[in-house]
Order: C-alpha cells, then sequence, then structure tokens
C-alpha cells in the first residue's frame, strides 16, 4: 500500500508488513482474545534461567502461559504405524510435536507482550495426555521488565 508523504510515493517498509501478518497470525491461533501489545517480547528474551544476563528485572508482572491441545489425524497415524515398523525416528509425530510447542511458546510469548513484558524467566514446557489421541502442551514462565545493566553489552547493541 502506498502513502504519500508531501507529495512524494513511498511504500511500506517491508519489516512492518511482516511483523503486521505476524501478529495477524499469531492472533488468528490463539484459544482466546488476544489484545495488541504494549512491548513485544523477543523469542532471544526468553530463558529457562531466572535472569537476563546483562539485564536486571525491573518488574515482575506474573506467570504467563500458552496452552494448545492437538490431536492426530487418521492419515498421520496411519503413516506413523508404518513407520514404527522400521523403527527410527517417527517424523509425523516429531513434526505434529515440534508445531505444537512452537505454537504454544508464540501464545505465551503473545500473552507476555500483552501483559507489558519486554522478557520470560524461568520458562518451562509440560504436556499432558487428556484423552485417546489428544495431548495438551502449555508453555509457562514468569513475565518480566527488564532494563539493560549499566555498562554492559546486550544483545541489542550488535
Amino acid at each position: 500500500m502506498a502513502r504519500t508523504r508531501s507529495g512524494v510515493s513511498f511504500a511500506e517498509p517491508v519489516d512492518c508488513i511482516i511483523i503486521a501478518a505476524m501478529k495477524d497470525e499469531i492472533k488468528a491461533r490463539a484459544p482466546y482474545r488476544v489484545s495488541d501489545p504494549r512491548y513485544s517480547v523477543s523469542p532471544q528474551m526468553v530463558t529457562t534461567a531466572f535472569d537476563v544476563p546483562g539485564f536486571r528485572v525491573v518488574q515482575n508482572l506474573g506467570v504467563v502461559r500458552g496452552i494448545v491441545v492437538r490431536s492426530r489425524s487418521i492419515v498421520a497415524n496411519i503413516g506413523a504405524s508404518l513407520q514404527t515398523l522400521v523403527g527410527g525416528n517417527i517424523t509425523a509425530w516429531t513434526n505434529l510435536c515440534e508445531q505444537t510447542r512452537a505454537d504454544a511458546f508464540d501464545i505465551m510469548i503473545q500473552h507476555a507482550s500483552e501483559m507489558g513484558a519486554n522478557a520470560i524467566i524461568g520458562a518451562r514446557y509440560d504436556a499432558t495426555e487428556i484423552a485417546a489421541g489428544a495431548a495438551e502442551v502449555l508453555a509457562y514462565g514468569t513475565a518480566v521488565i527488564v532494563e539493560p545493566l549499566e555498562g554492559s553489552e546486550t544483545i541489542y547493541d550488535s
């Protein structure tokens, strides 16, 4: 979409279009109403540790989570059953698990962004079979606001 500034036409920066599309995709996948973030939590600012090197926690905003419940399709089950005959990695189920974890992670980041966080500490995953062929994957952690320590190099300095 072209916009004009002082009579000169220019295109929207590609980065802005990509970020807007990513936000819309996350909103579409979230099983609940998602508001626009005040801050955006970068995946690099999510850690299993309880601190972020080079930063100090200035505010703890509470627990955040991303929950996804998935079931296996009959087609994937048939393919996986055949793959178990020869052994090795069952790619159909591996891909399903990885995509489910990624979706739960994205929803957790969106939840933290809604709360105004710019980092998540103590991130963890949990999975539970809730019915035959259906599993819940939960990504959770603590949403925090961090600021760089004085005199320390951060990921934003490079």
